[in-house]
């Protein structure tokens, strides 16, 4: 089989919103040698599935459906003319930045990039992943794939649904299999906390008064051909099953909505140096990955709580993909990493990791999660040991990602930084 080189300015790989949005934002910055690859045969991502409103109040000031939202993306890069190229699937990104695909209308094709932008998304945790007991009979669905069925395909999963796991997918679903006549027995989540938006919880759970069970998990699924019942038992504070609390809910589905995993097999393989926490890659302030001219943004690089966060990050990892890949003398050697940014205290990780006053924007924004549900907490942020920013929160949870805005003119300000710290304090 032939091999067919090309060359492209900035490659992208994905396009779903992260893909778009970077796609765009790179052709606006001046590169408009832009390629979107994408494995499905249509653009917009996890977005088509996701019928639901609540997308784009930040990004349009409007409420979307996730169809409405990703089209406005895709209308705007047919205007650009943004060659995308579908039914396309990456095979290999290689540190030199070259590109191999394989597709049923062209085979197999290699790709020379000046810039690379990941935006592969997502994907759910399995089930196996749980080691929960039992056969592994017909009504197990993730709550991904269910709600794909659902919205895409017209089925129905189920008509008894036990729901394991608050991520944001499975509150939406409790929902919308509610809404298409199934009866949601309950929600169980092993954590003391919802993983989800607490708007969710709100407008998918307590107006439809489906129950949530908090510190509970499944320990066990009956039937061999079908699911037929499951198993629910509270947890101790090791998220261990106590046993007597056992209580027998009669089924026949089980969704799981227990977490989602950045796409990072792409990533790994070409070098990248990736995240113990976030299973995304480590960046720095321009959303460069270890490796030089290679992007990330999106679910890829963290999972997101808004797609409208999606979209403001692709768009900078654009931008900054079209810069370099313009830049033809900065294209050499290894990435330069920048201030550390640590996260401590009830913060569980950053983005980006590292900072470079000097290349930095004005402002810069970085994106964390906190470890727990805190109520009356301040949220500061050291350069070195003094504090520069400390600002009350009421509540933080970790289904919702917060915030903190680093200023270019500070950070200058202080020759000899060694590290920049955010964590939670109570005073």
């Amino acid at each position: 089989m032939s091999k067919v080189m090309e060359h492209h300015g900035v490659v992208i790989v994905g396009g779903g919103p992260a893909g778009l949005a970077a796609a765009i934002a790179a052709y606006e910055a001046g590169q408009h040698d832009v390629l979107v690859l994408e494995r499905d045969v249509q653009l917009g991502g996890i977005l088509n599935q996701c019928i639901h409103n609540g997308f784009g109040l930040h990004t349009f000031k409007e409420e979307l459906t996730g169809p409405e939202y990703a089209a406005r993306f895709i209308q705007k890069a047919q205007e650009l003319d943004i060659a995308c190229r579908l039914g396309t699937m990456v095979l290999d990104i290689s540190p030199e930045r070259v590109v191999t695909t394989v597709s049923a209308a062209d085979g197999i094709r290699t790709i020379a990039a000046d810039a690379v932008v990941l935006a592969m998304g997502c994907r759910e945790r399995p089930r196996g992943a749980l080691a929960t007991p039992g056969y592994r009979p017909a009504g197990v669905y993730s709550a991904g794939t269910a709600q794909r069925l659902v919205n895409i395909e017209g089925q129905m999963p189920g008509r008894e649904v036990v729901i394991l796991g608050s991520g944001d997918i499975g509150l939406i679903m409790a929902r919308r299999m509610t809404l298409e006549g199934a009866h949601v027995v309950c929600v169980a989540e092993v954590m003391p906390y919802s993983g989800g938006l607490k708007r969710n919880i709100v407008q998918c759970l307590d107006d439809f008064g489906i129950p949530l069970l908090l510190s509970h998990t499944v320990v066990d699924v009956e039937g061999k051909d079908r699911v037929e019942a499951v198993s629910i038992a509270e947890v101790d504070e090791r998220m261990r099953p106590i046993p007597g609390t056992e209580v027998r809910y009669p089924c026949d589905t089980l969704m799981l909505s227990v977490g989602l995993l950045p796409e990072n097999e792409l990533s790994r393989a070409a070098g990248v140096e990736l995240s113990p926490v976030t299973r995304g890659p480590i960046v720095d302030q321009s959303l460069q990955t270890s490796i030089p001219g290679v992007f990330a943004c999106g679910n890829v690089l963290h999972v997101h709580d808004l797609v409208d966060f999606v979209s403001q990050e692709a768009a900078e990892a654009g931008a900054q993909a079209a810069h370099f890949s313009m830049a033809k003398d900065a294209q050499d050697g290894a990435a330069e990493r920048g201030v550390p940014v640590v996260a401590t205290d009830g913060v569980r990780y950053t983005v980006p990791s590292f900072v470079d006053p000097q290349k930095m924007a004005d402002k810069l924004t970085v994106r964390f999660r906190v470890a727990n549900e805190y109520c009356d907490r301040y949220v500061s942020v050291y350069y070195d040991d003094e504090r520069v920013q400390h600002r009350k929160k009421r509540v933080m949870a970790p289904g919702e990602m917060e915030q903190v805005v680093l200023k270019r003119e500070d950070l200058l300000a202080r020759e000899g930084l060694a590290q920049i710290t955010v964590k939670l304090e109570e005073e």
